[in-house]
């Protein structure tokens, strides 16, 4: 059987946690600063855990 190989796109975009939780930004986080409010921008800036739907498909990107 070939070797299982690392989705790379996926692996620039998600990270996994000491605890083994699957991380990702958050977006809205590009552009267009000026509009958002300091406290929107503090939030945005905080990584987000990946909903527990897209984490089989992220999982098996990653080869895990």
């Amino acid at each position: 059987m070939s070797k299982l190989k690392t989705h790379k796109t996926a692996a620039k975009r998600f990270k996994i946690s000491g605890t083994g939780k699957l991380i990702r930004r958050k977006s809205y986080n590009n552009h267009m600063f000026f509009n958002k409010s300091g406290a929107q921008k503090r939030r945005l800036d905080q990584d987000a855990e990946l909903s527990k739907t897209e984490q089989k498909r992220v999982r098996r990107l990653l080869g895990l």
